[in-house]
């Protein structure tokens, strides 16, 4: 299973990088042949990688990057889609907002079933949801409709929390964060594989199909029903091999209060000093932060440096890339030499100090080498966050919580691109999205230094 899913993780990696970008990849200088011997090289590291890895995480690795395929196959098109519809600007955005709403608002709600049910029943609801999403979203012909499915997706895709209660349950808690580096690697390539097929099921939407006399195609549904189709396959593969993991409460044990989800919720404002919400706080501004800047980087490339969209395929692909690299050979030493509370807060220099530096870039060149360092933050940063997050709760709240972390995340990832996006047309130098970001991000140092010792000290286990 680990060898087969690492050669999948290598025909991917290459086939992202070559299709999508093919431009790019030929500005660059780079030859096709060398491009897949670094993908294959990769995979045959990654097999040795995943040999210590437990089969319940990779199954659910599987799972949650096939899951990300299906989102990313439907994402580029709908602004496409949209304007056929008679969209505008205004109208395609709030379209592409709907689905993090409706995952924010979901995520807790998602968790909280996931505590009391089971994580693998929840998790093939919401598989099942984005299935019919994905059929709907193939079949619309009015915006109302493609709203609908938007939404429906949306609320399917609050599982990640259910997902990353399913690697708390499934780890133990020293090796919670590099479980949770390794699961975001499997969705990383499901971000870069998720584009180019549902390009290669856009095209096959105009091919006319001979059928006797008759000749007819698909059309502009034929994403839709591919995604669906995927959908389909990953709940199959879950209800066939991924196992559940979640321990059931005891009989007689106090049935949680109606309203849980709102105050877990209220309880983060409420309570910012308990250990719990201080770590969902540093993960939503580093989060946010993170998101809101990628939002308007090309604009700012572009502005100073003249990048076109070439380049910058190029520098995403640079930092879809280290973000892989470091989460599945880096990740676990780290965590083994320092421990997550010590390497979170390694992560948020490393993001703050790359934030910070942008500004004084002279070239693009060096620009790319800068950027390196967000990659490099964010992989340290999340998962270790989250991993503490995970031993600061018990298990019978742990969904609950990962669901209000994604919940405070997903209202930052709305809120940080529009405050930055207005400091970018407000500020002539167009520098103050970045002296912003670094300052929160920076700032969230104290959130973590005043973290009990309970929380950040290292488990035995991990001293070398």
């Amino acid at each position: 299973m680990s060898g087969a899913l690492g050669w999948l993780l290598a025909a991917v990696g290459a086939v992202a990088i070559i299709e999508p970008s093919g431009g790019a990849a030929a500005l660059a200088g780079v030859p096709g042949w060398v491009v897949w011997s670094i993908g294959l090289t990769l995979g045959a590291a990654t097999i040795w990688q995943l040999r210590n890895v437990p089969r319940e995480l990779v199954l659910l690795m599987i799972t949650a990057g096939i899951d990300m395929i299906g989102v990313l196959m439907i994402l580029p098109l709908l602004p496409f889609y949209a304007q056929k519809l008679g969209a505008g600007g205004l109208t395609i955005g709030l379209l592409v907002s709907s689905f993090s709403v409706a995952q924010l608002v979901s995520a807790p709600i998602w968790g909280r079933l996931s505590d009391k049910w089971g994580r693998r029943p929840v998790l093939l609801i919401a598989l099942a949801s984005s299935a019919v999403a994905y059929l709907v979203f193939g079949f619309a012909h009015s915006m109302f409709v493609l709203f609908l499915s938007r939404i429906v997706q949306g609320a399917g895709g609050g599982t990640v929390s259910v997902i990353q209660a399913y690697v708390a349950d499934a780890t133990e808690p020293g090796e919670r964060t590099k479980a949770l580096g390794w699961l975001s690697a499997a969705t990383n390539f499901g971000v870069a594989i998720g584009p180019v097929l549902g390009g290669y099921a856009a095209a096959f939407g105009k091919t006319q199909i001979e059928a006797g006399r008759v000749s007819e195609s698909i059309g502009q549904a034929a994403p839709g029903i591919a995604a669906a189709l995927l959908c389909v396959i990953n709940i199959v593969f879950a209800f066939r091999y991924l196992p559940e993991v979640r321990q059931r409460p005891a009989a007689g044990s106090a049935p949680r209060p109606r309203g849980a989800s709102l105050g877990a919720v209220t309880r983060v404002v409420s309570h910012p000093g308990d250990a719990p919400s201080r770590l969902i706080w540093i993960y939503a501004i580093a989060i946010g932060a993170f998101q809101g800047l990628t939002s308007i980087l090309a604009l700012y490339m572009s502005t100073r440096f003249g990048a076109t969209e070439e380049t910058m395929g190029l520098m995403f692909a640079e930092i879809g890339v280290l973000s892989v690299i470091t989460r599945v050979f880096i990740l676990g030493r780290m965590v083994d030499w320092l421990g997550e509370a010590r390497l979170s807060r390694v992560g948020t220099v490393l993001l703050a100090a790359g934030i910070a530096l942008l500004p004084f870039v002279p070239s693009l060149q060096v620009g790319a080498v800068v950027i390196a360092l967000w990659p490099l933050g964010t992989a340290f940063t999340f998962p270790a966050v989250t991993g503490l997050l995970s031993k600061v709760i018990s298990q019978d709240d742990r969904g609950l919580y990962m669901g209000v972390q994604q919940t405070f995340g997903g209202l930052s990832r709305v809120i940080f691109p529009i405050v930055l996006g207005f400091a970018f047309d407000r500020d002539r130098t167009h520098h103050a999205p970045f002296w912003i970001s670094a300052t929160l991000v920076i700032a969230t140092l104290f959130l973590s230094f005043a973290l009990p010792a309970s929380v950040t000290q290292r488990p035995q286990r991990a001293r070398r």
